[in-house]
């Protein structure tokens, strides 16, 4: 049985949309593909590997029946093919209504010793193939007043893997971007991260990695254990996270954020009543955090247009939310504390997380501009209380999670 069959009302929610799905020869794609074949979509598969291909269209021919999904053999660092894809589907299907933006090439090393030959490769595949995919489908988009343009981040600046994670970064960049550009528009913009998923790819990427951290490939797991999600659980984070397009537009989110609000993420329930007593006692400090931030949206509101602006993108840069959509996200938690629904509050870990890096930022930025040492103290000491109100519910919510 497959994950996304656990909950029937997915089944053809996609039925007729038509979606390119870029690199889905296995791993994470391959299960992105998969879910989104049973919501109904029509899948157009690109991917490089012609071995792969074959592999997994039988799989899927196996499930759900022959030409269940098209795939497109192409090379994503050849801007002609790009073309002749998007010609090919256009002519085919009239329309594009989904861009997944899945293929990747993992590039590891140093800094210095990656080739500037695999630097241009990485950056022809991991940026400029999704860059271009866009330019050539949003006219398409425009036409019909609808669609959705998904982008696939990673962690961020890890070390030995730069020639790989500087142009993931760039396409949050590029997603942010598009976001604001396309407001007024019907078109839906999102960026996606899979978390720490142990694909074939993946884990030959983790073995040169741990290499160079002077550890084993077993050590780097256990370090990371409580963050692993299966590739299965990816995927179909993946697939799923097009139908609440509309809830993650403009946003960075993760697959196990979509599992959790689509109700799929298992939770274990031998120590339920432990977890409500915890979350019981964090009622105050969840309620005291809403307030403060509720206080500090208002007060940005305010702020002339200029300071306003830069305030606004800062904390969209750092939250990953809009200050309206972590607004919403606030007044759901109150919800959910004053409707005693305190368990739901696990969903929101993620939430609270972002918002304690945000006001670490500001700490860190403050010790830099603030020149009045009596003011320098005071707001170093509210957002200090900011801070550790945030770690006791993040490491409660951790632990519960164990």
């Amino acid at each position: 049985m497959m994950l996304i069959e656990k909950n029937i009302s997915f089944k053809n929610k996609l039925e007729g949309k038509v979606i390119l799905l870029t690199g889905a020869g296995g791993g994470i794609g391959f299960e992105t593909a998969k879910a989104l074949v049973y919501m109904g979509a029509k899948v157009i598969v690109a991917e490089i590997d012609k071995r792969k291909i074959l592999c997994v269209q039988s799989t899927l021919d196996s499930i759900f029946g022959k030409n269940s999904v098209e795939f497109y053999e192409i090379d994503l660092s050849d801007e002609n093919q790009i073309y002749a894809l998007v010609s090919h589907v256009k002519d085919k299907y009239g329309r594009i209504d989904v861009l997944f933006n899945n293929a990747t090439i993992a590039t590891i090393g140093t800094v210095e010793e990656v080739s500037i030959d695999v630097w241009d490769k990485s950056y022809a595949v991991n940026f400029k193939a999704p860059l271009l995919l866009t330019q050539l489908v949003l006219p398409l988009m425009k036409q019909k007043s609808s669609g959705t343009i998904v982008f696939v981040s990673s962690s961020g600046a890890a070390p030995f893997m730069g020639a790989y994670e500087v142009f993931k970064t760039a396409q949050v960049e590029l997603s942010n971007t598009l976001y604001g550009e396309l407001e007024s528009t019907n078109i839906k913009v999102y960026t996606i991260g899979p978390g720490l998923v142990k694909t074939e790819t993946a884990m030959k990427g983790i073995e040169l990695v741990s290499s160079h951290m002077g550890i084993t490939t077993e050590e780097f797991y256990e370090m990371n254990e409580d963050h692993i999600l299966g590739v299965e659980e990816a995927g179909t984070g993946f697939a799923i996270s097009i139908l609440m397009a509309d809830r993650y537009n403009g946003q960075e989110i993760g697959a196990i954020q979509v599992l959790s609000d689509s109700g799929l993420l298992q939770k274990l329930d031998s120590s339920e009543n432990n977890k409500s007593n915890d979350y019981q006692n964090i009622i105050p400090t969840v309620l005291n955090v809403v307030k403060v931030y509720k206080e500090q949206y208002y007060g940005w509101m305010k702020r002339n247009v200029f300071e306003r602006q830069w305030v606004l993108r800062d904390f969209k840069k750092t939250v990953g939310y809009s200050a309206d959509q972590f607004l919403e996200i606030m007044q759901h938690i109150q919800y959910v504390v004053n409707n005693e629904k305190i368990q739901e509050i696990s969903t929101y870990s993620s939430n609270f997380k972002k918002l304690m890096e945000y006001y670490k930022r500001q700490y860190t930025l403050l010790q830099g501009y603030e020149k009045n040492p009596e003011k320098l103290k005071e707001y170093s000491i509210t957002l200090l209380h900011y801070i550790e109100d945030l770690k006791t519910i993040c490491d409660i919510l951790l632990n519960n999670e164990r």
